[in-house]
């Protein structure tokens, strides 16, 4: 027997000696913290950049929340800069924005969050190898299961739009029905047209990508294409209940999870005229910023409703 070999039959012979309950250790279901994560940047036509955030919370059930404060920060600009103060478990990509000036230079944008005693930071700078473009987003969310095609340059966002009269405020126990429309026009992904494949109506053009762009690679889950949209909780402590059950935005990876990201899934339909009908129900009182996200499964465009909840 070969050397090789030798250390290949030992490894295997060890893995099956270590207790399941000691592997079952290497994840968790509570107790862990959450990590904040500069996800990239890219440059606005007015010269702005856009510096992307999200996070990674260890923890496979629990749902932290971290008030705007010492715990939950970002500077320059802060405390608050839109960044979430609920935090869902795992892995929530690309889940806010903060624009910073043409002028932004080698300055950095820091976010610092407390979970769990642990305190953690995330720079947003503009090193150029954190460029991304849609490319890049559509790949880290899972949507180029297929290889990556120069359309997803023309992909655009779903539009997306609250009811204007839509209520802000409710009882605890009592249900409120949120209204939103969604809508994916230009075909993009393939799949959200029932599998016919749509291209730009005329040609475009396009500059010479950044020196620092590199093509993106399939690296997590893959996320089937078309079009969907979920509400959650972005800031308020406590739990809400949605009716329907709405499928999960972080990337859980679990068989029959109600994930995009776990097998079996399949994208419900759109409902009729693109209009989306949900019940929320509080369990607690206080102020809660609910977030509609839709998805193509690539790009993502989102709107909140703020709700005060009272006893």
């Amino acid at each position: 027997m070969s050397r090789k070999c030798l250390f290949l039959w030992v490894a295997a012979v060890v893995l099956l000696l270590v207790p399941v309950d000691s592997l079952a250790q290497l994840t968790y279901s509570r107790g862990q913290s959450v990590s904040p994560a500069f996800e990239g940047w890219w440059q606005n036509d007015d010269g702005t950049y856009t510096l992307f955030f999200g996070y990674m919370n260890d923890n496979w059930d629990e749902e932290i929340d971290v008030p705007i404060g010492p715990e939950n920060n970002i500077v320059p600009g802060g405390p608050d800069r839109g960044q979430p103060t609920h935090f869902l478990p795992r892995r929530n990509m690309f889940l806010f924005e903060v624009r910073v000036p043409s002028d932004f230079g080698d300055q950095e944008v820091v976010w610092t969050l407390t979970t769990h005693g642990r305190t953690q930071r995330a720079y947003g700078s503009l090193r150029t190898d954190y460029l991304v473009d849609k490319q890049v987003i559509a790949t880290e969310v899972g949507a180029n299961r297929g290889g990556v095609s120069q359309d997803w340059q023309w992909n655009e966002p779903p539009a997306v739009r609250l009811a204007v009269d839509q209520p802000h405020r409710v009882r605890v126990g009592e249900p409120l029905t949120l209204v939103a429309w969604a809508s994916d026009d230009d075909g993009i992904p393939s799949s959200t047209k029932a599998g016919v494949t749509l291209r730009p109506s005329a040609p475009r053009t396009r500059g010479e990508r950044h020196p620092a762009y590199t093509p993106p690679r399939q690296i997590v889950p893959g996320n089937p294409n078309g079009l969907r949209l979920s509400w959650f909780i972005y800031r308020g402590r406590g739990e809400a209940t949605f009716n329907p059950v709405q499928m999960k935005v972080w990337q859980d990876t679990r068989p029959y999870a109600n994930s995009p990201w776990a097998p079996p899934f399949q994208i419900p339909p759109v409902p009729p005229d693109g209009k989306w009908e949900t019940q929320v129900t509080f369990d607690e009182p206080g102020i809660y910023q609910l977030r509609a996200l839709a998805s193509d499964g690539a790009l993502f465009t989102s709107e909140d409703l703020t709700v005060t909840v009272t006893p």
